[in-house]
């Protein structure tokens, strides 16, 4: 059996990645956005008729982008995600925002950012940063070392959330932590033995980053010690923990339902 070739799109380089994006939504929004060079679009021929095909191949040829339709097979030996949809693209890599920029009350938009501890299931990230930005978030914040980055599973899971939200890659969460508190930005660790309800977030309508750990251990010990305050999803039933991407959603929402009615 010939090995299959690594497919483009993973990240090898230690950048932020996202060159290789899969799925109709997420590669509808990476046209629409037009914040990035789109080099070519395939599309598996053969398939039942597409309204969003049909609309990704319009927009890809309207920006001057070409459209090529292959083979199913030849579509999934390209892909690097699990299901790709029919359609796939390729792209500049993912520009990486400067944390410093995100701190930043542009317009008198207060910063709400989601800095994530080391999540590393792909899969996780992608909801984490559709959830954040459908909740009004400003920016997310990566670790360079020891988290998944932009793959095309993520863009896929995220739904072209990638396309939208500014993130900084920072070499540690910790010295992160420190600079968003010199920038009168609160650090709000999510934590299942946090001391606040999520929902009851006094700070939730200030400058605010929500702190995410890893799946299983949750946040480090010394991303723990860093945080102003530790708040927790509050929790009924048997089972004694949500899964990363899950909580991220209720607390994005909840700091969105309590920015909402701020004054």
């Amino acid at each position: 059996m010939t090995a299959r070739a690594p497919a483009r799109g993973r990240r090898g380089d230690g950048g932020l990645g996202g060159a290789q994006v899969e799925g109709r939504q997420a590669v509808r929004e990476l046209l629409l956005a037009r914040r990035r060079r789109v080099h070519e679009v395939l599309v598996a021929d053969g398939r039942e008729p597409s309204r969003v095909l049909d609309e990704i191949a319009t927009l890809a040829l309207r920006v001057g982008t070409p459209v090529r339709r292959v083979g199913v097979a030849q579509l999934v030996e390209r892909s690097a995600s699990e299901v790709p949809q029919g359609v796939l693209a390729t792209a500049d890599p993912l520009e990486a925002a400067e944390l410093e920029t995100l701190t930043r009350r542009d317009g008198g938009v207060r910063p709400f950012l989601v800095v994530l501890d080391g999540v590393t299931d792909p899969h996780n990230l992608g909801a984490i940063l559709r959830s954040a930005l459908c909740a009004g978030a400003t920016g997310a914040v990566l670790p360079r070392h020891r988290s998944a980055h932009v793959t095309a599973t993520v863009a896929k899971a995220a739904a072209g959330a990638i396309e939208h939200l500014p993130i900084a890659l920072v070499p540690g969460v910790g010295a992160a932590l420190e600079l968003l508190r010199r920038e009168g930005v609160w650090t709000v660790g999510l934590d299942g033995d946090g001391d606040v309800d999520v929902h009851e977030l006094a700070l939730a309508s200030e400058p605010l980053a929500l702190v995410l750990g890893a799946e299983g251990r949750g946040l480090g010990r010394l991303t723990r010690d860093r945080c102003d305050v530790l708040a927790r999803v509050p929790l009924a039933g048997p089972i004694a923990s949500l899964n990363v991407s899950a909580a991220a959603a209720v607390a994005c929402f909840a700091v969105a339902r309590a920015r909402s009615a701020a004054p």
